[in-house]
């Protein structure tokens, strides 16, 4: 996201990675469900790096989740920092709602609402390893190299006929699909493109995964969550 701005963004910087030490020995327990919703519930890193591995599709088409970025309020980052607005409204209402916005005027990105006690978080949905619809993908994209299809979040989005008409929908009905899988081992670094709280390490990706956006370059050993108990369940 790139950030609204009115507050001491050097101070939110400091917050930040105080918050984020905290949040370390988390990171490794995001969850022991298979349920999407008890993940959602988590703080927005918790639930970035859970989402690794699960599998997203919107009307059949989709794949695995391989890169995530996490946002929240005290983040300088973030949509929501400056507080609530028209246009960050999805997210400051329930969790598990699509927060869909366009950047640079072009790219739709998606993200899913999280964090019960702390309105205004979200996950941003950076890559995916496409698994369903793949002639579908490649029609809207109009590039068969599979590799690129949904590398990036405008790409994603692209690929999968991501629009603002789904802004503010729930992701546990259609067209979403929402899956929780086994879990992955998890690499965290700096996210993508953002100019307050760059250094913070809330960009997760699927260890030695192709199908990510760009490389991470990991400031820490990776981890894989503990296993879960089988079930069904935003360039």
């Amino acid at each position: 996201m790139t950030a609204e701005y009115g507050r001491d963004t050097d101070s939110a910087d400091a917050k930040v990675a105080l918050r984020t030490s905290l949040l370390d020995r988390r990171l490794s327990g995001a969850t022991s469900s298979s349920d999407p919703w008890e993940l959602l519930r988590r703080p927005a890193p918790v639930a970035a790096s859970g989402l690794i591995g699960a599998t997203l599709t919107i009307e059949g088409v989709g794949g695995i989740i391989v890169e995530t970025e996490a946002y929240d309020i005290e983040d300088p980052a973030s949509h929501s920092y400056r507080g609530l607005t028209p246009r960050n409204a999805p997210m400051f209402g329930p969790i598990g709602r699509a927060y869909v916005y366009r950047i640079y005027g072009l790219h739709w990105c998606l993200n899913i609402v999280c964090d019960a006690s702390r309105p205004g978080s979200a996950v941003l949905i950076r890559a995916l390893e496409p698994i369903q619809g793949l002639d579908a993908m490649i029609e809207r994209r109009g590039d068969g190299r599979t590799r690129d299809l949904c590398a990036g979040p405008g790409r994603l989005c692209q690929a999968l006929g991501v629009t603002g008409a789904l802004n503010g929908l729930p992701i546990d009905a259609p067209p979403f699909r929402l899956q929780l899988g086994d879990p992955q081992p998890v690499t965290a670094g700096a996210r993508i493109g953002v100019r307050h709280g760059a250094v913070t390490p809330w960009r997760f990706g699927r260890t030695g995964s192709p199908w990510l956006s760009r490389p991470i370059a990991s400031r820490s050993p990776d981890r894989t969550p503990p296993r879960r108990t089988p079930g069904t369940g935003p360039d």
